[in-house]
């Protein structure tokens, strides 16, 4: 039962990462495209968060909050550049 459970919530993540690189690669404009590399990142979160659960492995869940607050600043920097706040 537990299995299935992490199987299918890795498909749900699997699915959100495809449609979000389809935003990435074919995003009209540079905030959609920001937009779905944020989303991207977020799932990747997601699916350490479930793959430390799965294995029981606490170093996981460490290193998708590590990745979280990087993934945050990154997209922080990109939208202050592209307001033209960085020069």
């Amino acid at each position: 039962m537990i299995v299935e459970i992490f199987f299918y919530s890795a498909l749900v993540v699997m699915i959100g990462a495809f449609f979000a690189l389809l935003r990435v690669f074919f995003g009209p404009s540079v905030p959609d495209r920001v937009v779905g590399v944020d989303t991207l990142n977020t799932l990747i979160v997601a699916g350490m968060v479930l793959l430390g659960a799965a294995y029981d492995r606490t170093i996981y869940i460490d290193i998708a909050i590590v990745y979280a607050l990087l993934s945050y600043i990154g997209t922080l920097a990109i939208a202050r550049y592209l307001q033209g706040g960085l020069e």
